[in-house]
């Protein structure tokens, strides 16, 4: 599918305050995802019996995502909170927050990943300088031409560029939906599965507010999207880490990064993702 990244087409849209009535649609769950506060909360909920999800009702291809979450609180071992934006099939690209639960008393691990043309495999996990649980947070997919960018509470932590000169593929050519769901993963997201999940504290919930998007809506009719680089209000499709915005993030993974595959030689043995000497 070849894309014109600026077509001038239909109108960029903007949504400051969330809806999540207009722009989600429950996928599944029986009930147990929840929209709430005519629009303005989202609740997911995981029993023994079924996790629950949402997807936008659009798709977008590129996009400034803000997401506020407060997680399941207490023993939230081995449930997985998601807000992560994806194509489909086989040659898939995807850019995700997931949110591994933990023992009560033990941090969360923030997990991010990327797909490009179906290959993944690019996880930075990190812990988290507050308990997420307590209140909210502002989680931010930044995703343009240029680079992807993942903020919290507007601190950089994540920057994967595009290196499409040098080989490596970018997704800019697949529109992707808006993904939110909680589910069980006991088998592997607490502590590699040696940590099951204690359905005593069923159910399990977490909430979303404060919805934001600044994004092309991709229309599948005229098989294009419509963004404008020239204007103030679409600044995002340019934005780019400063040397400020650089040192925040080389901070922050410091002193909270717990695993970079861009380190590990055991999984790549016969050399790392050619990237990791790029970037």
């Amino acid at each position: 599918m070849t894309v014109s990244l600026f077509l001038l087409m239909g109108s960029l849209v903007a949504v400051s305050a969330s809806n999540f009535n207009q722009d989600f649609d429950i996928t599944y769950g029986d009930g147990r995802a929840k929209i709430l506060n005519n629009g303005q909360l989202l609740t997911l909920s995981l029993d023994e019996s079924s996790g629950s999800g949402v997807r936008s009702k659009n798709q977008y291809l590129f996009g400034k995502m803000d997401m506020q979450l407060k997680l399941v609180p207490g023993d939230s071992a081995g449930t997985v909170t998601t807000y992560y934006f994806t194509s489909l099939g086989s040659t898939h690209d995807e850019i995700d927050f997931e949110f591994l639960g933990n023992l009560s008393g033990d941090p969360y691990t923030l997990s991010t990943n990327l797909y490009t043309q179906g290959n993944g495999n690019r996880e930075q996990q990190f812990y988290l300088w507050f308990d997420p649980t307590m209140d909210f947070h502002t989680y931010t997919i930044l995703w343009n031409p240029q680079n992807i960018l993942y903020f919290v509470d507007g601190t950089p932590i994540r920057e994967f560029k595009n290196l499409e000169s040098r080989g490596i593929p970018f997704p800019k050519s697949q529109p992707m939906w808006i993904y939110s769901s909680l589910w069980d993963a006991e088998n592997w997201a607490t502590r590699g599965g040696l940590v099951k999940t204690n359905w005593s504290q069923a159910p399990f919930t977490a909430s979303y507010r404060n919805y934001g998007a600044q994004a092309c809506i991709w229309s599948s009719s005229s098989n294009s999207s419509s963004c404008s680089s020239t204007s103030t209000n679409n600044s995002w499709l340019s934005q780019s880490l400063d040397t400020t915005g650089q040192q925040r993030m080389q901070r922050f993974q410091k002193n909270y990064m717990i695993y970079n595959y861009c380190t590990d030689t055991l999984r790549f043995p016969l050399g790392l993702p050619p990237e990791c000497s790029l970037a």
